[in-house]
């Protein structure tokens, strides 16, 4: 029997294949211009076929995953404010099987209890509009999107009086929230912690 390739086999296979589709070593010669003048002068055809080609390989390592029983999770830590939290979350390039969910849903109570007590003393803003814009939003009304979600995430960008911590609820498929082709079946919100009279980074 061969081996199975593992979820860190695959990240770097997909690291490489999209690197290779990137460089225009990878075109899908199927895909042609939209037909439309207007918008073909602005789009290069390479650049699209290359998208398309890795987007392709994409799907076909997804299914390498379901038909092989390989999990897409990888395990994060994070560290704010002397406290550590390891967490699992779909890596963004693969595919979440079922047991992978119920993975996310059983860290849901420690994330969020986590999330809780490191943003104490931060203003908490809504992203809306695909993050352009945002909106403050009180604790009970962040418990009720929590209440719907099926799984969370979790980010940090900055440091001390810059520090954004960022909680994404999430429903449905991890890789198809993440870039919003999957809604409404799939999605998230995002929730932004700043330090007080900051605003979050668009």
């Amino acid at each position: 029997m061969s081996n199975v390739y593992s979820t860190q086999d695959l990240i770097q296979i997909l690291a490489r294949e999209r690197q290779a589709c990137m460089n225009g070593q990878r075109l899908s010669l199927a895909v042609s211009p939209s037909g439309n003048p207007a918008i073909d002068f602005f789009l290069k055809t390479d650049g699209i076929q290359s998208f398309t080609a890795y987007q392709n390989f994409r799907a076909a390592v997804h299914e390498y995953q379901r038909s092989h029983h390989v999990s897409g999770i990888i395990w994060q830590h994070l560290t704010i404010r002397s406290r550590t939290l390891r967490f699992p979350k779909v890596h963004d390039q693969l595919a979440a099987l079922p047991e992978d969910l119920q993975v996310l849903a059983n860290a849901k109570a420690a994330m969020i209890g986590f999330w809780w007590d490191v943003v104490q003393g931060m203003e908490l803003y809504l992203s809306l509009n695909a993050g352009k814009a945002h909106q403050p939003i009180t604790r009970p009304a962040i418990e009720r999107i929590y209440q719907r979600s099926h799984w969370l995430s979790l980010h940090q960008q900055g440091q001390a009086s810059t520090l954004e911590l960022i909680l994404q609820l999430g429903w449905g498929q991890p890789e198809a929230a993440n870039y919003r082709q999957g809604f409404p079946a799939s999605g998230s919100e995002y929730v932004h912690a700043v330090n007080p009279g900051r605003q979050p980074l668009t």
